[in-house]
C-alpha cells in the first residue's frame, strides 16, 4: 500500500509549485506579524495631565501651579492623575496670593481629573487612550483590551483545527482572513472602547485561525524536507517582517484609526490567491475526493514542467486510515502515568512562562528608553536572527541545552537591566533587545521539542494543552508590562526570574535530539530525576507492553 508522500514523490522537492505555495502561503502570515501586536500603537498613552479649565479664575502663576509634582523615574513630574483643588485656588488667586511663597503647596488639598485630560501629542495623534481617557482610574482599560485580543487567540485556537478538518484547509484560510480583514475594518468606526475590544475578539479568533489553516495546508503540500524549513523559518521570518511594517506605518500615521484602516487593507491584496493556492490533496483524500486531489497533483506536475503518470492516485492503494480500528485517546491519557503527567505539567509551565516573556517584552516597547518606532522595528529585526539560530540550533544540537541556553541568556539579560545605570541608556535597550532574542529562539524551538517528547498516540493532545497554556500566558502578558507603571524593573525581574526557572526546568526534561518519535505512552522519554520502580509481576502481566531498555539507556547521560 503506497502512501501520498511515495505516489506524489514524482513531483520532485522544491519545483515552481513547491516555491509558489511555499511563498505565497508564507506572504498569507505577514498581515499576523503586524496585527498581533498593532495594540502596541493603537493603545499607545501619551504624557498627559488634568486639564484646568479656561473658566477657573486663576493667574498665569497660579495656573502653571495648579499640577502638584511626583516623583517618576527618579526625577520629579507632573501628575498625571491629580490637580490640586481648583475652588481653594481660586481664592487664593483673587485674594493675590503667589503659590510657593504665600502659600505652601504641598499642604493642598488634591482632586482628581474632574475636567478630564490634555495629552502631548508630541508621539500619538490620537490613540483609544486619548480618545476614551483610558488613563489613571481607567488605566485597566488599555491592558485589558490586549488580554482580549489574546482571549479570541484562545478560543480561535480551539475551533480552528476542527473547522479545517470540516470544511477543508483552503476554504478556512480564506475565510479566517476575511473575518479578520472584516472585523478589523468595523473597528476602525469603534464608538466605544466596549465596541473596539470585542471586535478585538473576533479579530483575534480571526488571526490564529488563519495561521493555523496556512500552516497545515503548507505542511500537507509540501515534501518533507520542504516542510520542516516551511514551518520553522518560512512562517516565522515572514511574520517577523510583517512585525517589522507595523513601526513603519505607525511612524507616518498616527492617528489610530487611520494606521487602523492602514493595516486592514492590505488583507484585501489576498483575495487573487484564492485562484492560485489550492487545496490540499490529502484533505481531500481522506474526505474520499480522489478525482478533486489528482486534479490538483497533475495541475502542480503541469506547473513544474513534469509529466504525470497514468494513474497518480489509486483509492485501493491509498491507506484509509479511518477505516482502521484505532484504540482512542482522550486528555486524561496526558495524565496516565507518573511520567508523562510530568511532561506534561513542565511542558505547560515552559510554553506559558516562555509566551509571557514574548508578548510582554513586544507589547513593553512604548516603556523604553528613546524612539518607541525605532525600539518596536528592533524588536521586530531581533526576531530574524532569533529564527534562524534556532533553527540551525535544532538541526545540529541536543534540544535540551540550546533551550536551557536560550532560556538562561534570555532570563538572565532581563535581570541585569536593573543593574545599569540611568544615564547609559543604549545599553538597556540593548539588553531588552538580547533578551527578546532568547526568549524567541526558545519559542520558536519549543514546538518541535514539544512534539517529539509526545508519543504519536498523544501529540496532538499534549501539543495542543501546551500552546492552550501558551495562550494563557499571553492573556497575562499585558499586565506584566502594566506592573512598570508601579515600578519601572519590575516587569523585568518577574519576567527574567521566571525566563531563568524555564531554563532550568528544562534540564530536566528528557533528551529527543537523534532518538526515534515515540509511538506509544509507554515508549516515552524519561525525565530525568523521576525515580522508576519495576513493576512487579502480577502488574507486568497486565501491561500489553513493557518500558523499552534502549529509549532508557540513551536518556541516561
Amino acid at each position: 500500500m503506497r502512501d501520498y508522500d511515495a505516489a506524489t514523490a514524482f513531483l520532485g522537492k522544491w519545483g515552481r509549485f513547491q516555491r509558489l505555495v511555499f511563498f505565497l502561503l508564507s506572504a498569507s502570515i505577514i498581515p499576523n506579524g503586524f496585527n498581533g501586536l498593532s495594540i502596541v500603537f493603537l493603545a499607545g498613552t501619551p504624557e498627559h495631565r488634568c486639564v484646568v479649565p479656561h473658566g477657573a479664575n486663576l493667574s498665569g502663576e497660579w495656573r502653571n501651579a495648579s499640577i502638584p509634582l511626583e516623583l517618576r523615574g527618579g526625577q520629579e513630574a507632573p501628575s498625571r492623575c491629580r490637580r490640586y483643588r481648583l475652588a481653594a485656588l481660586a481664592n487664593f488667586s483673587a485674594l493675590g496670593l503667589r503659590p510657593g511663597s504665600d502659600v505652601e503647596l504641598e499642604a493642598l488639598e488634591q482632586e482628581p481629573c474632574l475636567d478630564g485630560w490634555e495629552y502631548s501629542r508630541d508621539v500619538y495623534h490620537s490613540t483609544i487612550v486619548t480618545e476614551w481617557n483610558l488613563v489613571c482610574a481607567n488605566d485597566w482599560k488599555g491592558p485589558l483590551s490586549t488580554s482580549l485580543f489574546f482571549v479570541g487567540v484562545l478560543l480561535g485556537s480551539f475551533i480552528s483545527g476542527q473547522l479545517s478538518d470540516k470544511f477543508g484547509r483552503k476554504n478556512v484560510l480564506f475565510a479566517t482572513l476575511a473575518m479578520q480583514t472584516g472585523f478589523s475594518f468595523i473597528q476602525v468606526f469603534s464608538t466605544s472602547w466596549e465596541m473596539f475590544s470585542v471586535l478585538f475578539v473576533l479579530v483575534g479568533m480571526g488571526q490564529i485561525s488563519n495561521y493555523v489553516a496556512a500552516f497545515v495546508l503548507g505542511t500537507e503540500i509540501l515534501g518533507k524536507s520542504v516542510r520542516v524549513l516551511f514551518s520553522t523559518l518560512g512562517v516565522c521570518i515572514f511574520y517577523a517582517f510583517g512585525y517589522m511594517l507595523l513601526p513603519l506605518f505607525a511612524f507616518f500615521i498616527r492617528d489610530w484609526r487611520m494606521l487602523l484602516l492602514a493595516l486592514t487593507l492590505p488583507g484585501l491584496l489576498f483575495i487573487p490567491l484564492w485562484w492560485v493556492i489550492p487545496e490540499s490533496p490529502r484533505w481531500l483524500i481522506s474526505q474520499g475526493r480522489f478525482q478533486e486531489a489528482e486534479d490538483i497533483i497533475r495541475k502542480a506536475a503541469k506547473t513544474n514542467g513534469i509529466a504525470a503518470p497514468d494513474v497518480i492516485l489509486d483509492p485501493t492503494e491509498l491507506q484509509d486510515v479511518n477505516s482502521q480500528k484505532q484504540q482512542t485517546y482522550t486528555i486524561l491519557d496526558l495524565m496516565k502515568t507518573r511520567n508523562i503527567l510530568t511532561i506534561t505539567i513542565m511542558s505547560v509551565l515552559l510554553w506559558m512562562i516562555i509566551s509571557v516573556g514574548y508578548f510582554g517584552l513586544s507589547l513593553d516597547t512604548p516603556n523604553l528608553h528613546g524612539d518607541v518606532y525605532v525600539n518596536c522595528f528592533l524588536s521586530a529585526v531581533t526576531e530574524v536572527p532569533a529564527y534562524i539560530i534556532s533553527w540551525l540550533l535544532l538541526r545540529s544540537f541536543p534540544r535540551r541545552y540550546s533551550m536551557a541556553a536560550a532560556l538562561f541568556l534570555g532570563g538572565c539579560v532581563l535581570l541585569f537591566i536593573q543593574l545599569v545605570p540611568s544615564h547609559i541608556r543604549a545599553l538597556s535597550i540593548l539588553l531588552v533587545m538580547l533578551g527578546k532574542f532568547g526568549i524567541t529562539s526558545a519559542f520558536s524551538m519549543v514546538y518541535v521539542y514539544t512534539a517529539e517528547l509526545y508519543p504519536t498516540v498523544v501529540r496532538n493532545m499534549g501539543v495542543g494543552a501546551s500552546s492552550m497554556a501558551s495562550r494563557l500566558g499571553s492573556i497575562l502578558s499585558p499586565y506584566f508590562v502594566y506592573l512598570g507603571a508601579y515600578d519601572r524593573f519590575l516587569p523585568y525581574i518577574l519576567m527574567g526570574s521566571l525566563t531563568v526557572l524555564s531554563g532550568i526546568l528544562t534540564l530536566f526534561l528528557p533528551e529527543s535530539y537523534g532518538m526515534p518519535l515515540p509511538d506509544t505512552i509507554d515508549q516515552m522519554l524519561r525525565v530525568k530525576g523521576l525515580e522508576y520502580r519495576p513493576p512487579s509481576s502480577s502488574t507486568r502481566d497486565s501491561k500489553e507492553e513493557e518500558e523499552n531498555p534502549e529509549i532508557l539507556k540513551s536518556t541516561a547521560f
